[in-house]
């Protein structure tokens, strides 16, 4: 039966240079994670507070973690002393919280804004129209300690590979869009997170620069 280690090598063999792997270890336990961590690998996912917090005290200190699910404003506070980036970012109300307890901590952290393109209402983020105007509106700008480094998105669950990349490109088309209003002399607005463990591969010919991969790694989760 392979093992983590074996998985996470196999899943990296598939991935090119200059996009990221984000091992997401959610629902699985510190022992999992530890083992993926000692076969190299050091940016995990997560999509819960308390378990990102617990983890986050219990395994090495040089491990990156991100945020990749929905997150409650009231949530905020139990993770950003430990959190590298928040992937989910789908409120301005949502960023103004993270600001001020980055502040608080005197941290800094990356974020991405969830955009909302699959053909699916339990999905979270801004549409693209939403997007624009959150930009547009501009109260991000005066968040220092809070850093836009691109766009976060998933597909439809869908069997059809021609949907999926078409939201995949969309998405990108939209970055390339923001980039050039918003960011054009940003060198760290750069991040294109989609693509999980079904459809990553689409999404790396769809210019992803970051893919969330869980089941592949890890085996299916332990609820």
């Amino acid at each position: 039966m392979p093992t983590i280690k074996d998985n996470l090598h196999e899943v990296l063999a598939t991935i090119p240079d200059g996009v990221q792997l984000v091992a997401v270890s959610k629902y699985h336990p510190t022992e999992c994670v530890a083992e993926a961590y000692d076969a190299g690998c050091r940016v995990f996912g997560e999509n819960h507070a308390q378990e990102m917090a617990r983890k986050a005290q219990a395994l090495p200190k040089d491990i990156r973690w991100h945020f990749i699910g929905h997150l409650q404003r009231n949530k905020v506070r139990q993770i950003i002393p430990y959190v590298t980036m928040i992937e989910s970012v789908d409120s301005t109300r949502l960023m103004l919280q993270i600001e001020k307890e980055a502040h608080i901590c005197d941290r800094t952290i990356d974020v991405l804004l969830e955009l909302h393109i699959a053909q699916e209402e339990a999905k979270t983020g801004f549409s693209m129209e939403e997007c624009r105007t959150m930009l547009r509106d501009g109260l991000w700008r005066g968040c220092r300690h809070v850093r836009i480094c691109g766009l976060m998105m998933m597909a439809s669950n869908t069997d059809d590979e021609q949907q999926i990349r078409s939201e995949f490109m969309k998405a990108s088309q939209f970055f390339d869009e923001i980039k050039q209003e918003f960011f054009p002399n940003e060198d760290y607005f750069k991040e294109k997170s989609w693509g999980m463990s079904s459809d990553y591969q689409i999404a790396i010919s769809c210019h992803s620069t970051m893919v969330r991969i869980g089941t592949r790694i890890f085996g299916e989760r332990a609820y």
